[in-house]
């Protein structure tokens, strides 16, 4: 038997083995060509962390959701999140963590538990710096997630405090949000009775203000999300001042 062709004469047997080969080959070529999903580390508090909430309905969780359905196996999200989390601490997780992965993208949101507790703010502002260069370090990009303290920590410390978070962006050229909970803190009806922490509902505010950041860095940005059309745009731009403030002062 012969195959007419480019080929050269050869047995069927050999020709059946060759075509086994190639089959094999472009396959093994098939999977190799499939593009890394994007990898994105949350760091942060208890705000990211589904504080009182089954973990599914934390903004972080919802993220996850959204881009799924967005762009199917493209993301991969990491929460590292702890209640209670210190920057202090945080500098003594992240090494660790980002050596469990070769991370984007890095959304951090962390020194609301630093402030409540008043300690210095050049503290704080170093070693959020040094969080910033780590991740950096590791190759990811940053996304800067702020935070605002309580009316009663009063303008000396409180306003201090929130434009650190706008130096530090500005400093380090990064993607940032002002305010986590902006147009959330101040409604009582997404806020648990502590005045800190948003409830289910505030929950999806909360990712509503951060998609709004991230969404144009990844290129998601063109189509209206399900929370958007229910409840119109609520924007946090980065460099905008806010008038919403924690009202408690526990930790987060």
């Amino acid at each position: 038997m012969r195959v007419s062709g480019w080929l050269p004469s050869m047995p069927v047997g050999a020709m059946l083995l060759l075509g086994l080969v190639v089959a094999v080959a472009s396959i093994g070529d098939s999977r190799g060509g499939s593009p890394e999903p994007t990898r994105v580390l949350v760091f942060g508090d208890s705000l990211s962390a589904a504080y009182r909430l089954p973990i599914e309905q934390g903004w972080v969780a919802q993220l996850e959701r959204r881009l799924e359905a967005r762009a199917p196996e493209s993301f991969e999200i990491v929460n590292a999140s702890v209640s209670g989390e210190t920057t202090s601490g945080g500098l003594s997780r992240l090494p660790e963590i980002l050596e469990t992965a070769e991370f984007d993208w890095v959304l951090l949101e962390l020194g609301a538990n630093d402030g409540l507790r008043g300690l210095p703010l050049g503290r704080i502002e170093t070693n959020l710096q040094a969080l910033i260069d780590r991740a950096e370090a590791s190759g990811a990009e940053v996304v800067l997630l702020g935070i605002m303290l309580p009316s009663n920590y009063g303008p000396a410390y409180a306003e201090p405090f929130r434009e650190m978070y706008a130096t530090l962006a500005k400093t380090n050229d990064l993607p940032a949000l002002p305010f986590l909970l902006e147009g959330i803190a101040d409604d009582r009806e997404l806020m648990f009775d502590d005045g800190i922490h948003p409830n289910a509902a505030g929950q999806e505010r909360v990712l509503g203000n951060v998609w709004e950041v991230v969404a144009p860095l990844w290129g998601l940005d063109d189509m209206e999300t399900p929370e958007e059309a229910r409840f119109g745009l609520y924007t946090c731009v980065a460099g905008s001042r806010s008038k919403g403030r924690l009202r408690g002062a526990s930790a987060v």
